[in-house]
Order: C-alpha cells, then structure tokens, then sequence
C-alpha cells in the first residue's frame, strides 16, 4: 500500500468531536486553557512546585495537567489557576449578527 492508497478524512477544528468524545467542545476548551497556562509557567521560569504554591493546589496536580490529565479539572478552576499567576481573564461572548453587543466579563 502506498501514501496515495490510504484514505484521508479531514478533521473538524476539534480533535476531540472528531475522535468521538464526550463533552468535545469541553475538551477542546480545557486543553487550549491548560496549553496556555504551560506557556505562561514556562515564561514565568516557575517550577512547578512553585507554580502550585502560588496556585493553592499541590505538585502533582501541575504535573497532571501538564501531561494532559485535566478531565476531571473544570474550566472555572482553570480559568483561576490563570489568575492566581497573575493573569487577567476576561470572558467575551460575542453575539450572532445583530444582535445586541458584546461585553467583556472580568473573571478577577
């Protein structure tokens, strides 16, 4: 068989719906936040003791999400990690075509 012999189904923008999960649109959102989080920890030069200190959660619980375990971890808590390490995180939904205007929600 060669390259040219196998098939090739292109995806969706989210890995997850496309491979069947659960709560796809979840996911998604987790990883992006907990991918962001592993680049605001390595900008920042935190160990991740030092990350879960500043945090209030423990080592291995870092360590978890950055290897990816974070089905059990919910977008709010997440989204809290982010603003203990001093991010700002503000929520935007943003309305279909006239409808009324957008507004930021400041998280903290």
């Amino acid at each position: 068989m060669t390259d040219a012999d196998i098939p090739i189904q292109r995806g969706t923008d989210n890995v997850f719906a496309d491979l069947g999960f659960p709560d796809a649109d979840s996911h998604l959102l987790k990883a992006q936040l907990v991918a962001r989080l592993a680049a605001i920890l390595k900008d920042l030069g935190l160990t991740q003791v030092e990350a879960a200190r500043r945090m209030g959660v423990s080592q291995p619980d870092i360590s978890r999400l950055l290897r990816g375990q974070f089905r059990d971890v919910s977008v709010e808590r997440l989204l809290r990690m982010m603003v203990k390490v001093g991010c700002a995180v503000d929520i935007v939904v943003h309305p279909t075509p006239g409808g009324p205007p957008a507004a930021p929600i400041p998280v903290a």
